[in-house]
């Protein structure tokens, strides 16, 4: 079946939420690559939590979530865009050894050096825009309360995640308290916002992680919000899509240096290089790597602009 993100509104209140299934997409990451069980449910979680960022950014691009760890994870990743297209993986030390049921702090954070980045990466960029990026320390015991940190830090949002992973299914739950536009702080409005948002929070937290596991969005919906009045809307798809070409892969080998790059072609033949996030293999030959660093239409930098060739 198809992932699906549906968004939700509680009536005449600023507080939104949000449910989201992303397994099919899931399973696809892993594909591709091979997890011990307590990093599985990490990425896990993390894959859902940016499905649930990502479906409110305001601009067309992507989201990057990371955590560079300093135990046997070294950095786990996850990117999604504006469409809801997934991609996501890890990376372990050589000699990693993980139990299963390592906490996040024993993977990422064992000697409290972890950091948690979060960037916005606008596709269609204005000249001389970057990309926004936020880092922090890793503080939380879990994927959830680390991000919840961040939007409350960096943000200034009231966040709340529910999240959960396994084997083959990611799902996660986001509520959100937002800000009036105008009025006075203490407003009849703003005390029916803090009472909707105390309710609704205490509602999601019966939900246990069994049950997240468990249980579809639809039904999730049902049994945890019935006796609220909700404005649904339309369900977005979420999907695994990797944006991996031969030209990107060029473009790091070019950042490598010409002389690095030549050596390592002269000491093996061939460069080979798989995609981190889909396993793409891609090849580069002596040819191939002096084509990346030649200098590009020799000949039209020696004509006037205004000069046809013939």
């Amino acid at each position: 079946m198809a992932d699906s993100l549906q968004k939700f509104l509680f009536e005449d209140s600023a507080v939104r939420g949000e449910l989201v299934d992303v397994s099919a997409t899931w399973q696809q990451v892993q594909q591709h690559r091979q997890y011990p069980q307590a990093v599985k449910t990490v990425l896990g979680e993390m894959l859902s939590a940016a499905a649930l960022l990502s479906a409110n950014l305001k601009f067309n691009g992507a989201i990057v979530m990371q955590i560079h760890g300093d135990g046997p994870v070294k950095l786990l990743v996850v990117e999604c865009d504006s469409d809801l297209n997934l991609r996501a993986t890890a990376k372990l030390a050589e000699d990693a050894i993980v139990d299963d049921h390592a906490s996040l702090t024993d993977l990422v954070n064992a000697q409290g050096n972890g950091r948690f980045v979060i960037t916005l990466d606008p596709k269609d960029k204005l000249p001389g825009q970057q990309a926004y990026q936020g880092i922090v320390p890793l503080v939380g015991e879990s994927v959830a309360v680390v991000i919840e940190n961040y939007m409350l830090r960096s943000e200034q949002l009231d966040t709340k995640l529910w999240l959960a992973a396994d084997d083959s299914v990611a799902r996660g739950l986001l509520l959100q308290k937002l800000p009036r536009e105008g009025g006075t702080p203490g407003t009849s409005g703003d005390t029916d916002d803090l009472a909707t948002w105390d309710r609704s929070v205490m509602l999601a937290q019966t939900l246990r992680r069994e049950e997240l596991l468990s249980t579809d969005v639809e039904t999730l919906m049902r049994r945890l919000f019935w006796e609220e009045t909700i404005r649904l809307f339309d369900a977005r798809h979420p999907q695994f899509q990797c944006t991996c070409t031969r030209e990107k892969v060029g473009t790091m080998l070019k950042m490598l240096g010409e002389e690095e790059v030549a050596s390592a072609v002269e000491e093996l033949g061939k460069l080979e290089i798989d995609c981190d996030f889909c396993g793409q293999h891609y090849e580069f030959d002596r040819v191939d790597c002096a084509q990346l660093f030649a200098v590009e239409s020799p000949v039209e930098t020696l004509l006037p602009a205004n000069q046809n060739k013939h």
